[in-house]
């Protein structure tokens, strides 16, 4: 795996630099002030948060409806405890659509969680949660949404994490009705991020900040699913790192809205990796 990893991330940094948007044309700080800057000739931001900003944000102009997504992102370094790094697409109002990734942070030399969601007209609970395979402190990595009519794919270095597919024919809904801005954040969410809360924000390590360099959007999304390569990957992803699963947590009733009885999704998932949640 270790050659791939490698390969994957040069390709995707050369495709990156080539086709990446402009920060000073394509997006609006939507928070923070001078907390969130743009540098350079407009390919790398920066989110940073003190206790005086509780963080920053922006978003995209453009909204999109289905298409791909990518963004090269470098997490706060050192004790992140506390912590939430984001990127993720949205659409607005109290029945939103929205797919999530949502980094949070821990203390130092603890990993990271890589937490994921989908929104559909408001309702969420389909959570799945990650360790990386590396530190994403050290370098840019490339994180992309593929959301098309048939899938949402999210991909960490192009290797596939995450799969949620439209089976709204069995009644899971499925985000795909409305146009969604791509969004991005950074802010302190100590009473749950870290441990369930139980660690908080060491604001005697402030500022923190978070790199965001060469984004892309595109409203080609390039491919339908994963082939068998594709899926090969996802396996060992959730073999090896996936540390939370909703089906597979029967303690929460959230998830459950039909009274309480698992997602029609689940019911091929009993057995699957992740229980309760933990970070």
């Amino acid at each position: 795996m270790g050659n791939l990893r490698v390969s994957s991330m040069l390709l995707l940094s050369l495709i990156a630099a080539a086709f990446a948007n402009n920060f000073h044309q394509d997006v609006d700080i939507t928070w923070g002030g001078r907390h969130a800057r743009i540098l350079g000739p407009g390919n790398l931001l920066t989110l940073t948060m003190d206790k005086t900003s509780g963080g920053s944000g922006f978003k995209s102009n453009r909204d999109y409806l289905f298409g791909r997504f990518n963004m090269q992102m470098k997490l706060i370094a050192g004790n992140s405890a506390g912590t939430v790094t984001t990127f993720y697409l949205s659409s607005e109002g109290p029945s939103h659509d929205e797919i999530d990734l949502e980094f949070l942070g821990n203390k130092s030399g603890s990993p990271y969680t890589l937490h994921t969601n989908v929104f559909t007209r408001g309702q969420g609970g389909r959570e799945e949660g990650f360790h990386l395979w590396f530190d994403p402190t050290k370098h840019f990595h490339t994180y992309s949404i593929l959301w098309n009519p048939r899938n949402i794919i999210i991909l960490v270095d192009n290797i596939p994490i995450r799969v949620f597919s439209n089976e709204e024919s069995i009644g899971v809904p499925y985000p795909n009705k409305q146009r969604m801005k791509v969004y991005a954040s950074l802010w302190d969410a100590d009473d749950w991020a870290t441990r369930g809360g139980r660690v908080k924000t060491d604001w005697s390590k402030a500022p923190f900040v978070a790199y965001y360099r060469n984004f892309v959007a595109k409203s080609e999304w390039g491919m339908q699913g994963l082939n068998a390569r594709g899926k090969k990957l996802l396996s060992w992803v959730r073999k090896r790192f996936r540390i939370y699963y909703y089906c597979n947590d029967l303690k929460r009733k959230q998830h459950h809205g039909n009274g309480g009885r698992r997602p029609p999704e689940c019911k091929a998932s009993i057995g699957a990796v992740g229980g309760e949640w933990s970070n």
